[in-house]
């Protein structure tokens, strides 16, 4: 029977997602299985979000509050901003779907790099917008580019930063140069969802021009350093402006009561963000140093991940290594991209890695 589908939505490709850990060990008789594919905290969940949810489910009738009013005011106490720069979002990627949606009439284009985190193309395309897609530079956003990309009709501008897959930075002095380049309506959108595992300190404080009332947005999750991901929420700081314009389509439960509590928890847990860190830090350590015995160059990263070229048939290597019982991300071509783990899962996934080579 046919179906009548929108040309932008039919050449869109699913997401495909990994197979689920149990699922693999069913098929390939494995006892063990290491997942280093979706760059999450290797620790687990805050212990306070955890101890958060204790006897959280006899409310799950209820509904959340909508308006999440405790978490919106407790990000708004610790970034410095008001409760109404605040929205909550399924995860920061539907923050993401409700820019594309509010600010792209069809034929409206949004500026990305072309090698950067997949949902912004697929929320673009969704709106019947035009991603205008510019090459990175040494594996980091060319900001020179991305602003000669933009047009009449541009409305918004990604930047990933820490950029996923590469993890790489653009420094606060090159954002510094894209604010005074680009129009002022455009909407910039500053995706920090690895912000918290930052070292280098060069990094954009780009809630500053959120702060001077520019048309920005910088998001941010709990899914990475939180440990929250199964959970799915994540948060925008923009301007009242645009935060009332995003509600207009929010739903209005799109934060469940279960994320609302570990997120609020979790935020006040500055001691397992700590841990979380030194933890991470060693482990690309370890991890970067391993792959570079073994003859390769991983690119420097300032996330909890590290993208590498295998210099061979990547989807091979990765097929290889998943019977070994490791699953790592592959992008496209010879580029593998693994999460840093704790050191007995690093160290699993680098004598894995050598014996599939040979």
């Amino acid at each position: 029977m046919a179906l009548h589908v929108h040309p932008d939505i039919q050449s869109l490709s699913p997401y495909v997602p990994g197979k689920p850990i149990d699922e693999l060990q069913r098929e390939l008789g494995l006892t063990r299985v290491i997942k280093l594919a979706s760059n999450e905290n290797p620790l687990g969940p805050s212990p306070k979000a955890v101890a958060a949810l204790e006897g959280a489910a006899g409310q799950l009738h209820r509904y959340p509050d909508g308006g999440a009013y405790r978490l919106r005011q407790a990000i708004a106490d610790r970034w410095k901003v008001t409760h109404e720069q605040v929205i909550l979002g399924n995860g920061s990627d539907e923050i993401i779907g409700l820019l594309a949606r509010t600010f792209l009439a069809p034929g409206d284009e949004a500026v990305m790099a072309d090698h950067t985190f997949v949902i912004y193309k697929m929320e673009v395309t969704a709106a019947h917008g035009k991603p205008v897609i510019v090459p990175l530079a040494d594996w980091t956003h060319d900001l020179e580019s991305m602003v000669r990309a933009v047009t009449p009709r541009t409305r918004l501008l990604f930047l990933c930063n820490p950029n996923n897959p590469t993890g790489t930075i653009v420094s606060g002095e090159a954002v510094t140069r894209l604010m005074a380049a680009v129009p002022e309506d455009v909407i910039v959108v500053f995706d920090e969802a690895y912000y918290e595992y930052v070292r280098d300190p060069r990094f954009p404080d780009t809630l500053a021009y959120v702060k001077q009332g520019r048309n920005a947005i910088v998001l941010r999750t709990f899914s990475k350093i939180y440990g929250l991901a199964g959970l799915r929420i994540g948060y925008g700081i923009s301007t009242p402006a645009i935060n009332d314009l995003l509600n207009r389509l929010r739903p209005p439960f799109n934060a469940n009561s279960l994320a609302q509590r570990a997120a609020l928890a979790a935020l006040e847990d500055d001691e397992h963000v700590t841990k979380s860190r030194a933890v991470n830090a060693a482990g690309m350590e370890q991890v970067g140093q391993g792959l570079r015995m073994l003859g390769f160059t991983p690119i420097p990263s300032e996330a909890n991940f590290l993208y590498f070229d295998v210099k061979r048939d990547g989807r091979r290597v990765f097929e290889s290594l998943l019977r070994e019982g490791i699953i790592v991300r592959h992008i496209e071509g010879t580029m593998l991209r693994v999460t840093i783990g704790q050191a007995e899962e690093n160290a699993v996934f680098l004598h894995a890695l050598k014996a599939v080579l040979k």
